[in-house]
């Protein structure tokens, strides 16, 4: 496979494993900020434009947001996972084999999902204990985002597909316009064209729009190896098998992960809308302080496929063990920042002096920030099985956290308010990370590796 490298490809399958990491990772973390931050405008634009009622509408369907994102970034980073180890074993043919089995898989997959948004948003609402009086925003506001997902899958799936060869440059370059599009675009809507909470989604997705459309772009220009031809969108069995597997397997632990999200949001919505204002704004602070314990799993997700691709395990083994060191000094400073400043952060993002809203979101970022390493641990080791092909034990982890998040819906939100829903996750996240360290240790492919390895030394 004869191949130029572009601008941004990090070389994951030779040399320095940490200084490759970390190169990789950091335009997925600016990639990741700015899209925190154009989420974070629209709710502080929301919160200072149009008051507290309408904060609380966008932040009453932040789950259901979530989930259908996760449903599309979810199915393209398992095709991802199969595209980078088709990557990693040179093999040029198959990986536009791949490329077109995503495009085929994914497309039909997308649009009937969002025909079942569409459908189902309302009564999902109603579920999950929607206040009445917020309840039209809300649903216009997170209609709009479903209608659109085809848009968010066309993103993910083109930035995708660069990462899956080692360029997270590109993807970010895209980002940063587009997200530049999408400030102006919020006030206009908001501010200027008077269009209420669906003015933001509107935003959002014209923003997503231009980044999809100067990725294909770039792709169509730049990177001959990701454009299938005519024969490559012949029916593979095998391959359309492993992109299925591995796209819906990420799909089904995401939206497990996300179903959970929205179980526990209707347990916040019962708290009022002040509750659910100043949980939103302390969970925009709570993600974009999380960013690098998300970033760097998604490097380590490349890193590990390609080279479980080119059969190089002794690599993989290392890029575990450097990222968990680099999750310790990382907690460890966001932590003390957030400890310092959460009072400021949360009145700046919810744009209220309300002493409750501050206070119940500084209470979160307090909590919350120790337990970033243990998030850190789950993400990576969670992506890491799915990179050398374990798809069953990535949803199981999935399926404790729904199972935990239930149980304090039912039984402890209701007895300790929201000391239950700031302990919430802390608390599962230690039984999900004794699960997922367990089965990686256990895995036949690791274990494999570290005998390899130990039979060397010998």
């Amino acid at each position: 496979m004869s191949e130029r490298k572009n601008l941004g490809q990090i070389d994951l399958l030779n040399g320095p494993i940490m200084k490759a990491l970390v190169l990789f990772a950091i335009p997925i973390f600016i990639s990741m900020l700015f899209q925190q931050l154009y989420n974070a405008v629209d709710t502080a634009i929301v919160g200072n434009v149009l008051g507290e009622d309408s904060l609380a509408a966008i932040g009453s369907v932040s789950s259901v947001f979530d989930l259908i994102i996760h449903i599309s970034t979810g199915l393209t980073g398992g095709f991802g996972i199969v595209i980078a180890r088709a990557y990693g074993s040179k093999d040029e043919d198959r990986i536009k084999r791949a490329v077109a089995g995503s495009i085929m898989i994914g497309t039909a997959s997308i649009i009937l999902m969002t025909v079942i948004a569409l459908f189902g948003l309302s009564g999902l609402l109603k579920l999950i204990n929607t206040p009445e009086e917020i309840f039209d925003r809300a649903l216009s506001y997170i209609r709009i985002i479903a209608g659109f997902l085809i848009i968010t899958f066309a993103y993910n799936l083109f930035s995708g597909m660069l990462r899956a060869i080692g360029n997270s440059v590109m993807p970010l370059i895209f980002l940063v316009i587009s997200s530049v599009l999408n400030v102006f675009l919020d006030y206009l809507f908001i501010a200027g064209f008077n269009t209420g909470v669906g003015g933001a989604a509107v935003a959002t997705v014209i923003s997503q729009a231009v980044s999809a459309v100067l990725c294909l772009i770039y792709l169509l220009r730049k990177m001959k190896i990701l454009i299938p031809e005519k024969r490559h969108f012949v029916p593979d069995q095998g391959m359309l098998k492993e992109l299925a597997g591995q796209g819906f397997a990420m799909v089904l632990m995401s939206s497990i992960v996300s179903i959970s999200s929205v179980i526990l949001q209707s347990g916040i919505n019962e708290l009022g809308t002040q509750i659910i204002a100043g949980h939103v704004s302390a969970r925009k602070l709570f993600s974009l302080s999380a960013l690098p314990f998300v970033t760097m799993p998604q490097s380590v997700s490349v890193f590990v496929s390609q080279n479980r691709g080119a059969g190089q395990g002794k690599r993989i083994l290392q890029a575990m063990r450097d990222s968990y060191i680099f999750f310790a000094v990382s907690a460890v400073v966001m932590t003390g920042i957030l400890w310092l400043f959460a009072p400021v952060f949360v009145r700046l993002i919810s744009g209220s002096d309300n002493p409750v809203i501050i206070s119940n979101g500084s209470r979160y970022l307090y909590v919350l920030g120790p337990f970033l390493f243990i998030l850190g641990i789950i993400n990576t080791t969670r992506l890491s099985l799915q990179g050398i092909g374990d798809k069953l034990v990535p949803i199981i982890s999935s399926i404790i956290e729904l199972f935990g998040k239930v149980m304090f819906v039912i039984f402890l939100i209701p007895r300790f308010k929201y000391n239950a829903v700031i302990w919430c996750e802390p608390s599962i996240w230690l039984f999900m990370t004794a699960e997922l360290l367990w089965a990686w240790n256990r895995n036949a492919y690791v274990r494999g590796i570290r005998r390899q390895d130990g039979n060397i030394q010998k």
